[in-house]
C-alpha cells in the first residue's frame, strides 16, 4: 500500500506522509469541535494530553508500554495486508499467544531467565501462529472468507480462555479468574530497572524489555517483506493474484505463511502483558490491542517505520487521555475513546478523503497556449 501505484497517482511521500498527517489533523479538528461543544477548552485538553503522554520519563514509559502492544498487532495486520488479506483476528491470536506464554511460565518458571525468555518467545509465536493457521487453511483450501473466520475465532478464543481460567487454571482458593503468579525468573525486566543498572534515571512505568523485541520484529519485518523472495511472494499475491500465479507463486501456501506469521506477531503481545506486567495469566489482558492494530497498520501504511509512529500516537492517546479525563471531568474516558475512533475513521474509512484534491493540486499544469 505504498508507492505511487497504490496511492492513486500520488507520489510515495504524499501517500505515506502527507495524507496520514492530513487525516490526523482532520480527526483532531473534529475532536476539538466536539470538546468545545462539551464546554471544555480544546487547547487546554491538547496540552494536557501531550504533557500526560510525554511530559516526563514516567509518562513516556507508559506511552511506549501501550505502543509496544500496538506495534506487535500493527505488524500482524500489516503482513496480512501485504498478502491481500484482512486479518481481524489479531485480538484472539494475541489471547491464545498468552495461553502459550502462561503455560510455559507456570511450568518452567524456575529455570534461569536466559532460558525462559527464548522459550516464551517461541511459545507466544507458536500459539498465536497456530490460532491463525486454521482460518488461513480455511481461506486457502476451502474458500472461507478470512474476515468472517478471524472474527469468529476471536469469540472462540475468548470462550476458551474464560473456560480455562475459571475452571482449570484458576489459582486455588480465589475467585478471581487468573492463575497463580509466575516465578520471578519468568518476569521481563522493566525499563527503569535496566537503565538504573547503567546509571540512567528513568521514571517507574510498565515499559519492559518486550519493547526492544518489538523493534527487533520491525527490522525483521522490513527485511522479510522487502528483501527476501518469500516477502516478494507475499507482496506479489497482494498486488495481483493472477499475475502472482503466472509468476510461480502458490497462493494457498503464501496465504498460510502470511497468516501464520501474522498470528505469531500478534502472539507477542503476551510477552509485554503477561511476562512484562501482569506476571500471571488473566482474562482480557489484550485490552483491544488487536483491533487498534488495524488502525495502526492503516495509518502506518503497512511499513514498520509508519507502524512504530502510529503505535506511539495511539499509545499517547491512551496515556495522555487518562490524564485529560482526570484533570477535565467534562471529558470522560469514553470521550477519549471517541477521539481514538475519529482517528481510526479518518485513517480507515475516510483514508482517501483528501487524496484526489491533493493529487490534482500537485499535478503539473499544462502550459498555456501562446498566440
Amino acid at each position: 500500500m505504498s508507492g505511487s501505484s497504490a496511492g492513486g497517482g500520488a507520489p510515495p511521500w504524499v501517500s505515506n506522509a502527507v495524507l496520514p498527517a492530513l487525516n490526523l489533523a482532520a480527526a483532531l479538528l473534529v475532536s476539538a469541535i466536539l470538546i468545545w461543544l462539551l464546554g471544555a477548552d480544546p487547547l487546554a485538553a491538547l496540552k494536557l494530553l501531550v504533557a500526560g503522554a510525554f511530559g516526563d520519563s514516567e509518562a513516556i514509559g507508559y506511552t511506549l508500554y501501550y505502543a509496544t502492544n500496538f506495534i506487535f498487532t500493527g505488524l500482524a495486520v500489516a503482513i496480512a495486508f501485504h498478502a491481500g488479506l484482512f486479518n481481524i483476528g489479531a485480538e484472539g491470536q494475541a489471547y491464545i499467544g498468552g495461553l502459550g506464554v502462561g503455560l510455559l511460565c507456570l511450568g518452567l518458571g524456575g529455570l534461569p531467565f536466559i532460558l525462559v525468555l527464548p522459550l516464551a518467545i517461541l511459545a507466544a509465536a507458536a500459539f498465536g501462529a497456530g490460532w491463525a493457521f486454521i482460518p488461513a487453511y480455511l481461506q486457502a483450501k476451502r474458500g472461507s472468507h478470512i474476515v468472517i473466520t478471524t472474527i469468529m475465532f476471536n469469540f472462540i478464543a475468548s470462550a476458551v480462555m474464560t473456560y480455562l481460567l475459571v475452571n482449570v487454571m484458576i489459582k486455588p482458593g480465589q475467585q478471581s479468574p487468573e492463575t497463580r503468579e509466575f516465578e520471578p525468573s519468568a518476569w521481563l525486566p522493566f525499563a527503569h530497572e535496566i537503565l538504573g543498572y547503567v546509571g540512567i534515571e528513568f521514571g517507574r512505568s510498565p515499559l519492559n524489555l518486550s519493547f526492544v523485541w518489538a523493534l527487533i520484529c520491525c527490522v525483521a519485518f522490513w527485511v522479510y517483506v522487502w528483501h527476501t523472495r518469500w516477502g516478494y511472494r507475499v507482496r506479489a499475491l497482494g498486488w495481483n493474484e493472477h499475475a502472482a500465479i503466472y509468476g510461480g507463486v502458490a497462493p494457498a501456501r503464501t496465504v498460510i505463511v502470511a497468516m501464520t506469521i501474522s498470528g505469531a506477531l500478534a502472539g507477542f503481545v503476551a510477552l509485554n502483558e503477561i511476562m512484562g506486567v501482569q506476571h500471571r495469566l488473566l482474562l482480557n489482558f489484550t485490552g483491544g490491542a488487536g483491533f487498534v492494530g488495524i488502525a495502526v497498520a492503516l495509518m502506518g501504511r503497512n511499513h514498520p517505520i509508519g507502524i512504530v509512529l502510529a503505535a506511539i500516537l495511539f499509545g499517547a492517546l491512551y496515556q495522555g487521555g487518562s490524564e485529560v479525563s482526570f484533570e477535565m471531568p467534562a471529558l470522560t474516558r469514553e470521550m477519549i475513546v471517541a477521539i481514538q475512533g475519529f482517528i481510526i475513521l479518518m485513517c480507515g474509512a475516510f483514508e482517501n478523503l483528501f487524496r484526489r484534491r491533493l493529487v490534482a493540486l500537485l499535478r503539473p499544469q499544462p502550459a498555456a497556449a501562446t498566440g
